[in-house]
């Protein structure tokens, strides 16, 4: 599944990093990164978004890809 981060959304405030097992996501200048291939699915960091930005993305699609 792995997740994405709209970051015109996202406060900053570190709750999805805090929860995540894995160390997957990390909070970096204003912004959270995703690590892909630490991130196991477990979908703690959508629970702790408190404003609704961490977002599941589909197998095989990215967030840059353009659906025709």
């Amino acid at each position: 599944m792995a997740v994405r981060i709209d970051h015109g959304r996202c406060c900053s405030c570190g709750g999805c990093v805090a929860v995540c097992p894995r160390g997957a996501l990390e909070l970096k200048a204003l912004y959270v990164i995703v690590n892909e291939k630490l991130c196991n699915d477990c979908a703690l960091c959508l629970r702790a978004c408190p404003v609704g930005a961490i977002l599941p993305e589909a197998p095989g699609i990215r967030r840059n890809d353009e659906i025709r």
